[in-house]
């Protein structure tokens, strides 16, 4: 039967085993190694070696940034966002065409009342026969007394030439009359007559000028 004896390494194989060890620790050594001052340089920093994840917040400050170091090529399209740039920095772009008009508003409240200028009365008269006294069969006559072209109407009113007591006269109608512009411009009125006696029925109409 063979016994093992066991032998002392070689100096060689001494090296060799350090050699080894050296090698396979040389990472990690140099990962926990603290990097120097001014030891980071553009080298480090090329495209694709440090990624986001690496950089600590707000560890590249704007005096580590070389002026105009930062171009155009080096910033990706469409990242850069309107609260990135100084108030004033980006131009205002053209007008957008008119929106349609939206929903009318609530009715404000009414104005304080006007003031109307000096005020003319208008006058138009028709005789009305008095037929037979007091028999309940009125003869009637119509007349419009109407404002000047520039004038409008406010109101009206009717008179008798001999109103008295014992007379039967009425009016029976007293009607607005309204311009194209729906305004009013005079008044018509209708005399009743039952007296037996004829009488003039005479509409006043108050006009002013606006």
């Amino acid at each position: 039967m063979k016994m093992l004896l066991s032998r002392r390494p070689s100096p060689a194989m001494v090296v060799a085993c350090l050699a080894l060890m050296i090698a396979l620790g040389g990472t990690s050594v140099a990962a926990v190694t603290q990097l120097g001052r001014n030891s980071v340089g553009p080298r480090q920093l090329q495209f694709g070696a440090v990624t986001t994840p690496k950089i600590r917040n707000n560890a590249v400050s704007a005096a580590k940034i070389r002026n105009n170091a930062v171009s155009s090529a080096k910033v990706r399209n469409r990242s850069l966002l309107r609260v990135d740039f100084a108030r004033g920095q980006l131009p205002a772009g053209p007008t957008g065409p008119q929106g349609p008009a939206g929903p009318a508003g609530a009715a404000g409240p009414a104005g304080p009342a006007g003031v109307i200028g000096p005020i003319t009365v208008r006058n138009a008269s028709v005789l009305v026969p008095g037929g037979v006294q007091e028999n309940s069969a009125y003869n009637s006559a119509r007349v419009t007394a109407s404002c000047n072209p520039n004038e409008r109407a406010i109101s009206a009113g009717t008179s008798w030439s001999d109103d008295v007591s014992d007379r039967e006269l009425m009016t029976g109608e007293l009607e607005p009359q309204l311009n194209p512009q729906n305004q009013v411009v005079g008044f018509l009125g209708v005399g009743l007559n039952d007296s037996g006696n004829s009488s003039t029925f005479t509409v006043h109409v108050l006009c002013y000028t606006p």
